[in-house]
């Protein structure tokens, strides 16, 4: 099993890379691949919505979002991590996320999800809730761990003092773990369950 992991962090080992750390070593333990990729430190534009993606398979912009994007294919479980902005993840991941779920046209079903937020002080509920709605419509299952997965700190290094935030990320990890290997006996007995055609209605007529 492999899981794929973000961090939406500029910086490459602050504390919302702790918080990914943590679940790394469970993942590790439990013998499930995993690779964590910076994303918060580069250059990515936002989606111009201009559905190129639908006729060539993938975004037009040729950058990172297209060289994760078999990455993301090839997982079983993905894992978004990102700092707290103003209540919100931080603009390099939502427009890496948006571009990356909406030019992606692989099926995403039951592929597990999980997020993980760090900040001071607030906004972090905020910020979970923001992005575990990639998941939800996507229809991937959403990993719970035994609180929302957020750790506390503010200058690099201070999560790894957070020691529940950081007990929460094991927690959600062993859970992601048997949520992962649960699905992947179902769909081995039952298969993915039946999908209709998609009803796309608009509001303004």
């Amino acid at each position: 099993m492999k899981v794929l992991m973000i961090n939406g962090s500029p910086h490459k080992e602050g504390n919302t890379y702790l918080a990914l750390h943590e679940m790394e070593l469970i993942f590790r333990q439990e013998g499930v691949d995993s690779e964590i990729l910076q994303v918060g430190n580069q250059a990515i534009r936002g989606c111009i919505a201009c559905y190129a993606c639908k006729k060539q398979g993938k975004c037009i912009f040729d950058d990172l979002v297209n060289e994760v994007a078999p990455k993301f294919e090839a997982c079983d479980g993905l894992v978004i991590g990102s700092p707290v902005y103003y209540a919100s993840a931080n603009g390099t991941m939502i427009s890496f996320l948006d571009r990356l779920f909406y030019s992606t046209p692989f099926d995403k079903t039951m592929k597990v999800g999980a997020s993980a937020v760090a900040a001071r002080r607030g906004g972090l509920s905020a910020t979970f809730d923001e992005l575990n709605k990639y998941f939800s419509i996507s229809g991937m299952p959403v990993a719970s761990g035994q609180y929302w997965n957020s750790v506390h700190g503010r200058e690099i290094g201070e999560a790894a003092q957070d020691e529940e935030g950081l007990q929460g990320m094991r927690t959600l990890a062993r859970n992601m773990v048997f949520l992962m290997r649960s699905i992947a006996l179902g769909k081995e007995t039952y298969g993915l369950p039946e999908r209709e055609a998609f009803i796309r209605t608009n509001f303004i007529r």
